[in-house]
């Protein structure tokens, strides 16, 4: 394999996919997203990139571990017994597989993303 499989995300030009949650999980505003995926694995269980989210809440199911880093904006994440993490630019977590909760934007929020499906 040669330095030109590396994948720099600043340099990356990758088509936008724009959705919205499902309108059973929204639970206000209009959270509308967008994810350019950097990279997917041949195997199709890790995936790296960019996730963008506008203002709104969402409930959320993680089947996957999730490594993320803010780099704009402002997110609440609550679990399912309502404790809350605020998560600023220069927040870095995982997100374990399992967690069942909420994701609010509250600011427009940008991260980079690292995860990983366990099957």
């Amino acid at each position: 394999m040669s330095i030109e499989s590396i994948i720099d995300f600043a340099q990356a030009i990758t088509e936008a996919e724009r959705y919205r949650p499902a309108a059973e999980k929204v639970l206000k505003g209009e959270p509308d997203q967008a994810v350019y995926n950097h990279y997917a694995s041949p195997c199709g269980q890790f995936a790296a990139g960019v996730w963008e989210g506008e203002v709104g809440q969402w409930e959320v199911n993680y089947t996957e571990h999730e490594y993320c880093e803010i780099v704009q904006g402002v997110s609440v994440l609550r679990d399912e017994q309502g404790a809350s993490k605020t998560l600023r630019a220069g927040d870095r977590f995982v997100i374990p597989a399992g967690f069942k909760g909420t994701w609010e934007v509250l600011e427009p929020c940008r991260k980079i993303y690292a995860l990983f499906e366990q099957k």
